[in-house]
């Protein structure tokens, strides 16, 4: 159970990471900065921790769940957890967030060739993540240079 709690952690330390290191068009710049996390109460629960009083840019930091890909709505940053089979799901999430500059994020072997822009994986026993700069091109974001250095596969 503690080491689950410490990648829920290391996932959401990433996720608040990799919004750094985006490039966001100005229409994701107005408002409240929207993270929303479908189907996992730990880690909506690190990211509310972790971000806690904190800004992006001048935004606020707000952490929504979701409990279904029906509630999904307005979001810079989409978390799709394991437990939503993001390969099934992939068109109605995609659908969901469609034109909205929104990062997909997940936890599913195969996501980023189903629409993902980062993906967690395991390799070697250790945290890894995927990256796919086209899916992430497609929704108006560009991914720095500087976290293709620290991914495990990148696609572009």
């Amino acid at each position: 159970m503690a080491a689950n709690s410490q990648v829920a952690k290391f996932k959401s330390v990433f996720t608040l990471n990799f919004i750094r290191h985006i490039g966001w068009p100005e229409a994701t710049k107005e408002g409240d900065f929207v993270i929303g996390v479908i189907k996992d109460k730990e880690i909506v629960s690190w990211l509310e921790k972790l971000s806690e009083g904190k800004k992006f840019g001048f935004q606020d930091v707000v952490i929504k769940e979701f409990k279904s890909v029906e509630e999904i709505e307005n979001c810079q940053v989409l978390f799709v957890s394991s437990s939503i089979n993001f390969n099934k799901y992939s068109s109605d999430i995609i659908s969901k967030v469609g034109g909205k500059n929104t990062l997909i994020v997940c936890e599913s072997e195969g996501a980023t060739t189903n629409g993902a822009m980062f993906n967690f994986v395991v390799r070697d026993e250790k945290l890894k993540f995927e990256i796919h700069k086209a899916n992430a091109a497609k929704f108006g974001l560009q991914i720095s240079s500087k976290l293709e250095g620290m991914a495990a596969a990148i696609s572009l």
